[in-house]
């Protein structure tokens, strides 16, 4: 039986070669940071991690993970209710619940589970889920698993959302799922006004802040905190693998209520593995650094703004914006991934993104800036984009 399926596949692999949308896996054989080794390349400038402040392996985070291990040991060997939870697990949710000002919180092994098991717990066919068209696979996902009706609006439209929010005036509870960061782009979501129409037409909202929490606000707290509707979201959802030491996990951060239902009927909780101890404890004290300390969003900020600055004053059609996600866009699919690899080759690590990621005829090189960059390490990246623009036959204007 196999045979015929083997020929169909290998026909499909085939066709994505040749579309330019095929993914290859660089193999990095040193630590995550601004700079890496990678097989066959040598060492690269990183400009694609979501390594936001630098996290990943500073020698803190790397020397709480070593303390947790010698203490907590490696693994759980368990999920959360039967013997996986330590103190560890609960001071972390605690601390999560602090920093963002929820009332409470739930882990996750990712926020991809996190948001994969939260609609199906709260919601069911007598509800409406009203979903941003920008949303992560995760969310789309998530909502596909529950039975509520689904419906979705134009990224930040907030006309077509308030319609929407009318026209689901009879459904039991209404759900306004968003990110609060749009990763592809960018661009953050409109809370502020998103929360009001919440508010005006009495619907919940919930907010995937993977790419916000720890480089957003005035004190990291995520989009949130930017938008100043803090108490105002009614979920939250993260991640700990990105700003927050870069490792894994995620969480929901939301209404007591709503978290405790997660403990009894979120799947990804009751049938995944517990949070490694390192990475909770890694986790607690690369909270203790973003709270404490105001120095590396700065660095990032800056970061952020000189690279999009240059680049913008060069001719290269990059996305407007303030986060350090600073997408680079190409358009045809074949000439990002060629543009890509010149960049491999020139010393700069840059993936290029194409369908099914983003829609056809919006690849891109999607840059993120990181507080472990340096001026001189941004000024070498921005060299190499216009030799490699150049050498694959699309130079800025």
């Amino acid at each position: 039986m196999y045979g015929a399926m083997q020929a169909e596949l290998a026909d499909r692999l085939d066709e994505t070669r040749q579309a330019g949308t095929y993914k290859t896996e660089l193999v990095m054989t040193t630590p995550q940071g601004a700079h890496v080794d990678v097989e066959g390349r040598g060492e690269l400038l990183n400009l694609c991690a979501n390594n936001y402040l630098g996290l990943a392996n500073h020698p803190e985070i790397v020397a709480a993970a070593h303390e947790a291990l010698d203490r907590w040991g490696y693994g759980m060997a368990s999920v959360r209710f039967i013997c996986g939870t330590q103190a560890l697990h609960r001071n972390l949710e605690a601390r999560l619940s602090e920093f963002l000002h929820t009332e409470a919180t739930i882990l996750f092994s990712s926020c991809f589970d996190a948001n994969g098991g939260l609609f199906e717990a709260l919601l069911d066919e007598r509800d409406v889920v009203i979903s941003d068209q920008l949303n992560h696979a995760s969310i789309i996902d998530g909502v596909r698993l529950c039975k509520a009706r689904r419906l979705r609006y134009a990224n930040g439209d907030m006309d077509e959302l308030e319609a929407h929010l009318r026209e689901s005036a009879g459904a039991r509870y209404r759900l306004i799922a968003t990110d609060g960061v749009f990763s592809m782009d960018g661009y953050f979501a409109r809370l502020d006004a998103i929360c009001d129409l919440a508010e005006r037409h009495d619907a919940l909202v919930m907010v995937d802040d993977s790419h916000a929490v720890g480089v957003a606000g005035p004190n990291g707290r995520g989009s949130h905190e930017r938008h100043a509707v803090v108490g105002r979201v009614d979920i939250l959802t993260g991640t700990l693998g990105k700003a927050i030491g870069g490792a894994s996990g995620g969480y929901v951060s939301a209404r007591r209520e709503i978290v405790e239902i997660l403990r009894q009927r979120g799947r990804p909780y009751l049938f995944s593995n517990s949070l490694a101890p390192p990475v909770a404890a890694a986790s607690l004290h690369a909270l203790d650094l973003i709270e404490t300390s105001h120095d590396l969003r700065q660095h990032l900020q800056t970061n952020t703004v000189h690279f999009r600055t240059r680049m913008s004053e060069l001719g290269f059609d990059v996305l407007p914006g303030e986060h350090p996600i600073v997408p680079v866009m190409v358009g045809d699919e074949v000439r990002a991934a060629r543009l890509a690899d010149e960049l491999a080759a020139r010393g700069v690590y840059a993936v290029s993104f194409s369908y099914p990621v983003v829609p056809r005829g919006t690849a891109r090189i999607r840059t993120q800036m990181s507080a472990a960059h340096t001026t001189e390490d941004l000024d070498f990246a921005i060299e190499q984009f216009v030799a490699a623009h150049g050498q694959v036959g699309d130079q800025p204007a």
